[in-house]
């Protein structure tokens, strides 16, 4: 027996599922279905070009991050390919790489300490949250994170990233993690740096700002410039974008020769796992020689990085493909941008990454060389692919020197403090949360970024708990509020109008023009009540002005006597077309006494009227 609202029922699912299974619905989920019924070969050129350039810079800056991060360098490779896949069928960004990159490496290497197991579940757990925020569509919590905080973090994550770096570029062993006594003992253990790991670092660097000298200066091509030219920019183009990869090469044969030649005078990587990594569960718990460690216990190990990396991971990746969908005149979907970065941690965790998000320099490159889709990802992909079934061995002769000459490199246009002059100039207040964040990123770098974000929320309420008021007339005493009234403002705005009209001669009526008024909550309307009784009790009148309808409907929404719409009566918003009566106030000798007597009796009828 069928019940009679069954067959409803399966309507109503048929429905739904017709809904999410649409070509709108599929189109949204899967965006490469956009782009992909249009892909020409012009499209497919340029995306090789781009995809070959990237994978060229990806290679060597995996292996530089993996060190900062703390982990084998073969783990930074395994981080970079799994989210050039998974971008392409999820992004909706045609610029952006996923990747490690600088800032998550350092904030892994915090909360991990270098732990593999760590690390992995960590790229796991910050998938799933990742995951979740995008499905639950809580993209718009990345709004409430300030620019300034932003440009402070990765300001002091650059100069932590960059000095963390230093023992490594001039040879130098045992210097802690922790930043304050890094700096302490780097430069206590000045006198023992290895000249030729000091040598071979400088010399990276300079090669390493040469050529992006070169690069940045060198003319462009235009149309008509003879071929000779446009080869010549073609080998100065691909020389420069390469940079990296060049650099680690040579210090790598460099390394190599005097290897051959017995003599060791740079710090190497050393041995390195060959192949792919095997598909397999994420750590769930972990062995040590002793005991087993629980999952609970990872995750307590983790700590206060369980929020903060997914958090920031989201945070880079959308920031940056803002900003090339707005350079490039096209729009991203945030909250699919979410997705897009929680499956690829999520999956990766599968393949032993440690968690990555949006890179800056790698997705400028991407732009800069005429990427039409997402599809350069999979060449890029491929080559990272490529390195770990055939290369890792030569790895082996990489000198970490090289690898920190790289990461510095990287990592100095991100320091930037002349957004502190334009906060001067702009708005002062907003350089509080810049330092706050700033600083603090130094000593830890979660209490940074939360207390930054904490100090940029108590600002923006701040300026909701004190709205500006203008006086408009003092003599029939009209005051304008310039923004929308919430509960904050609630003893602000009664402060401000006994301030008002405590003089000797008190105003037998007070008028507040709600011109400007769009929002408005019930703990306002008990205060505007209250306010009002006082005035009653002192035989004055409390008028309203400039009501809109949204507010005029809140107000008896509220069921409050004091304001309280009889059927017919007429409102301030009736009697004045621009919704104001200070017209009326000012232009008196204009109207009969008997038109304004009658308005006005209207209107305190209106604003004081009793069931």
């Amino acid at each position: 027996m069928e019940w009679p609202g069954n067959q409803q029922d399966r309507h109503a699912g048929t429905r739904i599922l017709s809904r999410c299974c649409s070509w709108v619905a599929l189109k949204r989920t899967f965006p490469f279905l956009c782009w992909l019924p249009q892909y020409s070969l012009q499209w497919m050129q340029l995306d090789m070009i781009a995809g070959f350039t990237v994978g060229l810079t990806v290679i060597p800056q995996a292996l530089a991050y993996a060190e900062v991060a703390g982990l084998p360098v073969e783990f930074g490779l395994y981080s970079s390919y799994v989210g050039c896949f998974i971008y392409c069928l999820f992004g909706t960004s045609k610029d952006v790489t996923l990747g490690p990159t600088a800032i998550m490496s350092l904030l892994v290497s915090i909360y991990t300490s270098g732990d593999v197991s760590l690390a992995i579940l960590l790229t796991f757990l910050s998938g799933c949250i990742q995951l979740a925020m995008g499905l639950l569509q809580f993209g718009f919590l990345l709004e409430f994170i300030s620019y300034p905080v932003i440009k402070a973090f990765t300001s002091a994550a650059a100069v932590t990233i960059g000095f963390s770096q230093v023992k490594n570029l001039l040879g130098l062993k045992d210097i802690p993690r922790q930043f304050i006594f890094q700096v302490y003992e780097t430069f206590h253990k000045l006198p023992t740096i290895r000249l030729g790991d000091a040598v071979l670092g400088f010399l990276c660097i300079a090669f390493l700002l040469a050529l992006k000298f070169m690069k940045e200066h060198f003319p462009r091509v235009y149309r008509g410039m003879p071929r000779c030219y446009r080869i010549c920019y073609i080998i100065v183009w691909v020389t420069t974008t390469a940079r990296n990869a060049i650099v680690v090469v040579a210090a790598g044969l460099v390394a190599y020769s005097f290897h051959v030649m017995g003599l060791h005078p740079f710090i190497l990587t050393g041995k390195t796992a060959e192949g792919l990594p095997q598909f397999q569960l994420p750590p769930f718990s972990e062995k040590t020689d002793n005991q087993t460690i629980s999952f609970s216990e990872m995750v307590q190990d983790i700590g206060p990085g369980l929020f903060i990396i997914p958090l920031m991971g989201l945070l880079e990746s959308v920031a940056i493909a803002r900003a090339f969908a707005s350079q490039n005149s096209y729009r991203i979907n945030t909250n699919q941008e979410l997705l897009a970065i929680g499956m690829t941690n999520f999956l990766g965790s599968f393949l032993s990454a440690y968690p990555v998000t949006g890179s800056f320099g790698r997705t400028a490159l991407n732009s800069q060389t005429g990427a039409c889709t997402p599809a350069g990802g999979i060449l890029t992909g491929l080559l990272v692919l490529f390195s770990l079934g055939y290369l890792t061995p030569l790895f082996f002769y990489i000198p970490k020197a090289a690898l920190a000459a790289v990461i510095i490199c990287a990592v100095a246009p991100m320091f930037d403090l002349t957004i502190c002059k334009t906060l001067w100039k702009v708005k002062k207040i907003d350089l509080v949360p810049f330092l706050v964040t700033f600083f603090l990123s130094f000593w830890e770098i979660q209490y940074g970024i939360l207390l930054g974000i904490l100090v940029s929320l108590i600002i923006l309420c701040f300026s909701i708990a004190r709205p500006k008021i203008k006086v408009i007339d003092p003599n029939g005493l009209t005051l304008m509020i310039m923004s929308g009234l919430s509960f904050p403002a609630v003893e602000y705005l009664r402060d401000t109008i006994h301030d008002k009209t405590c003089t000797d001669s008190l105003p037998q009526s007070v008028i507040l023009d709600f011109t400007h008024v769009n929002v408005l909550d019930y703990t306002v309307v008990i205060g505007l009540r209250e306010l009002q009784q006082e005035f009653q009790s002192q035989g004055r009148s409390l008028l309203f002005s400039g009501l809109q309808p949204d507010i005029h409907q809140i107000l008896l929404a509220a069921s409050l006597k004091d304001f309280q719409h009889p059927q017919g009566m007429t409102t301030a918003n009736d009697l004045y077309d621009d919704g104001s009566i200070e017209p009326l106030l000012n232009n008196a000798p204009k109207v009969s006494s008997e038109v304004l007597i009658t308005c006005s009796q209207q209107v305190i009828r209106y604003v004081s009227c009793e069931y």
